[in-house]
């Protein structure tokens, strides 16, 4: 493996989150804390507890999924959109460097930044609640696979898209909403049976589900389940990021 390599894309894509540390570190916790705010003591003071728990603390590892799911995408495919805008991917292509290790550095760069960021914002979510983590661990667990998967996936927008509008298009428009619908602000027991079977179909519900398990020891959703859907998902993309290299989809076309 071309260590150097990896290390070269890993380290300039770093070094771009410094450059630009307010759109991606302190914008997003920003919005964060203000959805702590709002959801947390308006609505919180009108819904005093959820499965036992606090509101303020039931709705924290919806916020940390959201804004992990949503940041994972977008760094990842600016990450691999951008070389491609200005030509630069070619220079990647004829280098010495096996599509392994470009999405090694692309992805790897881009998981660290969204890690980096759910850890900030699981540390401000101490200010304005009493957290508790039931299972370090698999908490830990679900922040790496999510990050790293939705990573890929970003990847493979980056790949897809072929304007700056595209690459917002996906998690503006469908993994945000999906957020707001997977149970992140409330438990899916709430709804009524035809909307709780409806909800079952969002894939998004067993991310947030299983995240909060670690916390809380509850979820709507087994914890085994939750894991299956990312795993396989992770596996999903990395097919497809193996076609696209194989085929040439958007890279050398």
């Amino acid at each position: 493996m071309n260590l150097t390599a990896v290390k070269a894309i890993y380290t300039f894509e770093m070094a771009r989150m410094w450059r630009t540390l307010f759109q991606s570190i302190v914008s997003p916790v920003l919005s964060t804390s203000l959805y702590f705010i709002v959801f947390g003591s308006a609505i919180g003071s009108r819904i005093p507890e959820i499965d036992g728990i606090s509101y303020g603390a039931f709705i924290v590892p919806g916020l940390v999924m959201l804004t992990l799911l949503t940041q994972s995408i977008s760094n990842a495919a600016f990450g691999i959109y951008f070389p491609k805008f200005t030509g630069t991917i070619y220079e990647l292509l004829s280098a010495p460097i096996s599509s392994f290790e470009i999405v090694l550095g692309y992805v790897g760069a881009a998981a660290t930044k969204s890690l980096i960021l759910g850890t900030i914002i699981l540390i401000t979510a101490n200010f304005f609640v009493d957290l508790q983590i039931a299972h370090p661990f698999v908490m830990v667990l679900f922040l790496v696979l999510t990050a790293l998967t939705f990573c890929l996936f970003g990847f493979i927008i980056g790949i897809w898209a072929d304007n700056f509008e595209k690459l917002q298009l996906v998690p503006l428009l469908i993994i945000t909403p999906l957020v707001f619908l997977g149970g992140s602000f409330y438990s899916i027991s709430m709804l009524p049976p035809f909307w709780q079977k409806v909800t079952l179909f969002n894939p998004v519900l067993y991310l947030v589900s299983g995240f909060r398990w670690a916390f809380y020891e509850v979820s709507d959703v087994n914890v085994v389940v939750s894991l299956s859907v990312v795993a396989l998902f992770l596996v999903t993309c990395l097919g497809i990021i193996w076609w696209i290299f194989k085929t040439g989809y958007h890279v050398k076309q």
